[in-house]
């Protein structure tokens, strides 16, 4: 039994064809896929954004309500890890270049070999000292973005032809391990890409398949927040987006063909999915994280092909989350599932869209705590402005891209062990928050009545029942007590 997982970052639900987008968007290999796997209708993100995400790939439980941004922390079960003592060979192909930052760097070792590909985002790749050739306006942005958009213009210039694209480069590693391994058995490739996170950079050849008249500024990537720009603006980064995810279809495509070359679909599970999707201009925003978490974010593609039940062709309505993809593997490969694992597998949801919770919780560390049940959404808002209190427990207490400065950690203190840090106790530090989400208040939506969410409903019975799953389910993931304060709902 072998098992690939095509992963995708920034992977918008609604703009691929088995999920109803329009037909001049060029997605024929999700089609394809969609064909060939069970589709699902209600996946939902669980922790954002992308490493508290894949901290529930590797984990199977939620990150969100106890820690910001990080690395796998000393007690977690790494679902890969466990595979690789059991004799499943992992190996991770990726250009997500936040696995070598300070933030990212315990995941990857986990795998038994990597793969890292350079040269996405502001992947500090290259190294030129001078500025000559850079855009003026880079002068103009916060030093923390300037940072990150000059060392990209300076990867651009070494990223003209197809081939030399990080994307591409991934996908024929992924390719080279998996003819490489086709006739061994035990193994699980993870085939990683950023695409299509922003900056939404491509080959002309897909940016072509989107003709449009656009005599604007060079436009790709876009400041997290309300939007500023002009309609025309607006509509070029769709396309801009468009493209990328054009050239995404196209190397989903090339694993399709190598798996129908080598006759891999009778004992190769294939799971292809994303951490979270992306606002392109919808609620009059930007972006993720810096506003409450709408479908267009939470709502996730998941396409699953398992050689055991063989569905394909099929929706599948049950509520799923991220944090079920890494006990869905090691069920798989007949391993069991570690006690502190919350996902579940879903071999019989594919089989049988078999139920595997009665709702799904979501979000992001002092943000909205989200439940859903599939049809109501509810966002719950910190009680007051300030946002507290708000603290982080961990043992490795770095942010994405640096270590926690000694002021952050001038008033950690140890904390008592919570149920799934095996007896360990962790520093509680005092954690930045987003406190402009406040503005935003408590939300509820009924996604049957209102698909796009624009219309928050006022409904106390149904408040009151959103409010109980959230309750148990903080309860269930042995949230912090303070957390219960945050949002106004302590006993």
């Amino acid at each position: 039994m072998k098992a690939i997982m095509v992963m995708f970052d920034t992977l918008n639900r609604r703009m691929l064809s088995p999920y109803g987008a329009p037909d001049w968007i060029h997605t024929p290999n999700f089609k394809r896929l969609a064909e060939r796997t069970a589709v699902f209708d209600n996946s939902y993100i669980g922790s954002m954004p992308c490493m508290p995400a894949r901290r529930e790939l590797h984990t199977g439980r939620h990150n969100f309500l106890h820690r910001s941004w990080g690395p796998l922390e000393p007690f977690d079960d790494s679902a890969i890890e466990l595979l690789g003592d059991a004799g499943v060979y992992t190996h991770l192909v990726t250009d997500h270049q936040h696995y070598w930052e300070d933030g990212g760097g315990t995941y990857h070792p986990r795998y038994r070999s990597f793969e890292l590909i350079r040269g996405q985002e502001g992947d500090p790749w290259k190294g030129e000292v001078n500025d000559e050739g850079l855009p003026e306006e880079l002068g103009q942005l916060h030093p923390y973005a300037h940072k990150l958009g000059r060392q990209d213009r300076i990867n651009r210039k070494y990223i003209r032809e197809e081939k030399e694209f990080p994307q591409a480069r991934t996908f024929s590693k992924g390719l080279e391990f998996i003819r490489k391994n086709a006739d061994e058995d035990r193994w699980f490739l993870q085939l990683e890409t950023f695409d299509p996170h922003e900056p939404f950079y491509s080959p002309e050849l897909y940016k072509n398949l989107y003709p449009h008249r656009y005599e604007g500024r060079a436009f790709d990537w876009p400041t997290y927040g309300p939007v500023t720009e002009t309609k025309e603006e607006v509509e070029h980064l769709r396309y801009e987006y468009l493209a990328l995810l054009s050239m995404c279809d196209h190397y989903l495509g090339r694993v399709f063909d190598t798996m129908d070359e080598l006759g891999l679909w009778d004992d190769t599970m294939l799971i292809v999915n994303t951490d979270h999707g992306f606002l392109l201009g919808e609620h009059d925003q930007w972006a993720k994280c810096v506003q409450p978490f709408y479908n267009e974010v939470a709502h996730t593609p998941l396409f699953i092909w398992d050689p055991r039940s063989r569905v394909q062709g099929v929706n599948r309505r049950s509520l799923v989350q991220t944090v079920d993809l890494p006990a869905t593997l090691l069920d798989f490969f007949g391993l069991p599932l570690p006690k502190d694992m919350q996902g579940k597998p879903l071999s019989e949801t594919i089989a049988s869209d078999k139920s595997v919770r009665e709702a799904a919780l979501f979000g992001l560390h002092g943000g909205h705590v989200n439940v859903t049940d599939g049809r109501y959404v509810y966002m719950r808002a910190a009680a007051s402005p300030d946002n507290r209190p708000l603290y982080d427990y961990t043992l490795m207490p770095t942010h994405m891209r640096s270590r926690f400065r000694p002021e952050e950690l001038r008033d950690a203190e140890l904390s008592e062990p919570f149920s799934f840090t095996k007896g360990t106790k962790l520093l509680r530090i005092p954690a930045s928050t987003y406190g402009h989400l406040h503005q935003y208040g408590t939300l509820l939506f009924d996604l049957e009545q209102d698909p796009e969410q624009r219309h928050p409903i006022q409904d106390p019975a149904i408040e009151a029942r959103m409010i109980d799953l959230l309750k148990k389910l903080m309860a269930a993931n042995d949230a912090p007590p303070e957390q219960y304060v945050r949002i106004g709902l302590a006993e």
